[in-house]
């Protein structure tokens, strides 16, 4: 053992050891578009008004045009072998949670309405709207928060009920009517082109059914409200939607009530495992920084790496960001194999990960000190950006509720 060094160069995605040339050119990819594009780009649109980042000279749209030179499609992806295309998804967006958490959020929500239709064998409807690329996903409601992703109960007090929801479609004649809106976070909702919109089935009964429709958003009697201006994710517009007898062809239901917990259950497992990837990526981006900084920051009358107590730290946030990135991956990976996809498998990684992240960056703060907590630096944005993600995509209060009941025998 003379001469033996313990000590091993990793990639930035640590403990990878597996990756095949496609996945490794995609992964090198992803992560310039990350660094040279979705990081400063993320910033830039950070001390920016709401108003300002969604305007038609905003350097948002740039994200866009960009990520498409890329060539990675859902539709791509959708061709190849289930575990390939689940390591290939786990590989690109945590690159693009790495860039920016933000606006991974922004273009994972962009396939939302796609990956619905995938799902539900609408290709009618796929190939209808390839033109319009930028999508949404509207289900949640000003009164109707986390609920909505619960339609099952699985999270709901016993022998309550939700309410009535504050967004409707109706059947008339040959045609559905929507009435009503969606809260303010609904992520892309005010640049959206269509959305997959998750309300209310009326017919009369007074039921709580529902249903799944996609709407166009360049219809009569769809308007948007104000984006919201936010603590964290500022990169990553979001807004209400309001539909006043929005009327379409009955082809758009893409879902009734007897398909309705198939589709929000199957698009709340692809969202949270997504999740989990993208804010593994983030946690990875604060760990870096600290870790950069370290070697850099001198206390003491040495660089900082030399006490013990930052080091101590370091690891020990190296160690989460390799249990969230493993888990992700897991969980990705069953999903796309599995006869049929466990949702809590996607629960545990979306909360695993978000709670990774925000931890994380609390630490990498702590490590920077004073210039922690400063714009001049970039831990505080991932502090706050982190921190929204711990309730986006169903809060993780509700959602490990719902996982504990996935798992019970009850």
């Amino acid at each position: 053992m003379t001469g033996y060094n313990a000590r091993v160069e990793l990639e930035p995605t640590g403990l990878d050891a597996d990756l095949n040339e496609i996945e490794q050119a995609m992964q090198l990819g992803a992560r310039r578009f990350a660094s040279k594009v979705l990081r400063p780009i993320g910033q830039q649109l950070d001390q920016m008004q709401p108003s300002e980042v969604i305007a038609a000279d905003s350097p948002l749209w740039q994200v866009f045009s960009e990520f498409g030179q890329l060539g990675i499609t859902l539709d791509d992806l959708m061709e190849l072998p289930a575990a390939d295309r689940a390591r290939l998804k786990c590989v690109i967006f945590e690159e693009l949670g790495y860039g920016d958490g933000g606006l991974a959020v922004l273009l994972g929500a962009s396939m939302v309405p796609s990956i619905v239709l995938h799902s539900m064998g609408r290709t009618d409807l796929l190939q209808r709207y390839a033109d319009k690329p930028i999508g949404c996903w509207g289900i949640t409601e000003p009164d109707h928060g986390s609920d909505m992703l619960d339609s099952s109960g699985h999270a709901r007090h016993p022998g309550a009920a939700h309410g009535r929801l504050n967004c409707h479609a109706r059947l008339q004649g040959d045609r559905i009517v929507i009435n009503g809106q969606k809260s303010a976070w609904v992520s892309n909702g005010p640049i959206a082109q269509v959305c997959i919109l998750f309300c209310g089935f009326d017919d009369g009964s007074g039921e709580d059914k529902r249903c799944v429709v996609l709407v166009p958003l360049d219809l009569p009697g769809v308007s948007r409200g104000a984006p919201l201006d936010k603590m964290g994710q500022r990169a990553l517009p979001q807004g209400e939607l309001f539909f006043d007898n929005v009327s379409l062809p009955l082809d758009h239901l893409v879902a009734g009530p007897e398909d309705y917990v198939r589709a929000e259950q199957g698009v709340l497992t692809e969202a949270n495992a997504l999740m989990g990837v993208m804010w593994t990526g983030a946690a990875r981006a604060a760990y870096e920084h600290a870790y950069e900084y370290a070697h850099q920051r001198k206390q003491g009358g040495v660089p900082i790496i030399q006490h013990q107590n930052v080091r101590h730290r370091l690891f020990h946030m190296f160690a989460r960001v390799e249990a969230a990135r493993a888990l992700a991956r897991r969980a990705m990976l069953f999903n796309e194999v599995a006869p049929q996809p466990a949702l809590q498998g996607s629960i545990a990684s979306k909360i695993t990960a978000t709670q990774t992240s925000f931890d994380v960056a609390s630490q990498a703060v702590q490590m920077f000190g004073g210039n922690g907590v400063t714009r001049e630096y970039p831990v505080e944005k991932l502090l706050r950006d982190a921190r929204s993600s711990m309730i986006e995509d169903g809060c993780n209060e509700m959602l490990a509720i719902k996982g504990g009941t996935l798992i019970s025998r009850i």
